[in-house]
């Protein structure tokens, strides 16, 4: 016997959408330019990537918003002639009101009219989404280098440190010289092996709940009294910031590592770093072997006014042994990756001409599950 299907001859149902909630809903600047270049439509990201409410930017024309050699005029005009579309990545977009951002555009022409549609996608955003894990991948590569320096550099250096004290037992004052040279360097070397050895550590940190804010303020103090002593700090905290879920301790020395980098980029006239706290909505980072998507609203930030990262050392920045500082190691920003990464956390970059922001993501203490495990 053959039951009947009770959807059978049913009809789905028509489900209407608001053309323009979905272009208010878009996370991506968006424009439409009309066939005189005035503006006549644009999305809430629009208003904020301009720095202008719509009701200006409908009163404007693409003319008086960017520059008169504007590459996107260009695009513009390049679209009306041809009836199709134009991509062009990593362009300088410039207004008077926000200065220059390296951009992405895609510039089409809406169908069936004489409008232009330009959709923005700034570069920093989806720099960042492509660095994310970055930090991750460059610190499991430090960690492997550190179990394998361990074991096969230090004990060779311990002979050669030995066999150097007999030598300077017998030797001659400039001989001694050189006994003493070959300690020194072997100890250097040490001590350059025992600060990778942290990487190798691969144990569960013990966390709870921290206060941010009590850390920054712990390490501006550190700061101010020792190596910042010339320098201004300056604070824009979130008063309302939950709780970290972390260690305190570790915490401590990442910040106080990222400020020690901030104080040494910073000018030696009218040096300022700026301590920064936020709490961002919908920041979520997919770790390998979770099943859900981690949350991330916590934002640490520290700030200088120095010159900024040289464009071809971003993508290196995590690297062991890379670094722009005369005598500097290149593991500090390693370690700081590891940590943030045992966190759970992220780490970004945001350098310019006028100086360089580090941003740290991290996870909330959540009572009701932690109190569960």
């Amino acid at each position: 016997m053959v039951l009947p299907n009770p959807f059978s001859g049913t009809k789905r149902k028509k489900t209407e959408v608001d053309a323009l909630a979905v272009l208010n809903a878009l996370p991506d600047p968006l424009v439409v330019i009309d066939d005189e270049g005035h503006i006549c439509m644009t999305n809430p990201a629009g208003e904020e990537f301009f720095g202008l409410s719509s009701k200006k930017l409908l009163r404007m024309s693409l003319n008086e918003m960017v520059p008169f050699d504007s590459p996107l005029l260009g695009l513009v005009e390049q679209v009306r002639l041809i009836g199709d579309y134009v991509s062009e990545y990593a362009v300088d977009l410039g207004t008077p009101k926000t200065g220059i951002k390296n951009v992405n555009l895609q510039v089409s022409q809406l169908y069936g009219t004489s409008n232009v549609i330009v959709q923005i996608e700034e570069r920093t955003i989806a720099a960042k989404m492509d660095r994310q894990l970055t930090h991750r991948g460059a610190a499991r590569s430090v960690t492997a280098m550190a179990i394998m320096l361990a074991h096969e550099v230090k004990n060779p250096l311990s002979g050669i440190r030995g066999s150097a004290q007999l030598l300077e037992m017998n030797a001659s004052d400039a001989d001694r010289a050189l006994t003493r040279l070959i300690c020194d360097e072997t100890d250097r070397i040490c001590a350059l092996v025992d600060r990778m050895e942290a990487f190798s550590d691969d144990r569960p940190i013990d966390r709870d709940a921290v206060n941010i804010h009590e850390v920054l303020e712990h390490v501006r103090r550190v700061a101010e009294a020792g190596f910042g002593r010339k320098i201004t700090f300056r604070e824009n905290y979130d008063p309302s910031l939950p709780f970290v879920y972390g260690n305190r301790d570790q915490l401590v020395q990442v910040l106080l590592n990222l400020v020690k980098n901030a104080v040494e980029a910073a000018p030696e006239d009218g040096g300022e770093v700026t301590l920064s706290t936020a709490y961002r909505h919908g920041i979520r980072l997919a770790v390998p072997g979770a099943q859900e998507k981690v949350q991330l609203p916590l934002e640490v930030g520290v700030e200088d006014n120095g010159s900024g990262i040289p464009d071809e050392m971003l993508p290196h920045i995590y690297d062991p042994f890379v670094t722009t500082k005369a005598g500097g190691s290149g593991l500090g920003l390693a370690l700081v990756a590891k940590i943030v990464g045992d966190h759970g956390g992220i780490v970004e970059f945001e350098s310019s001409e006028v100086g360089c922001k580090v941003l740290i993501r991290l996870p909330v203490y959540n009572f009701m599950k932690t109190d569960m495990e």
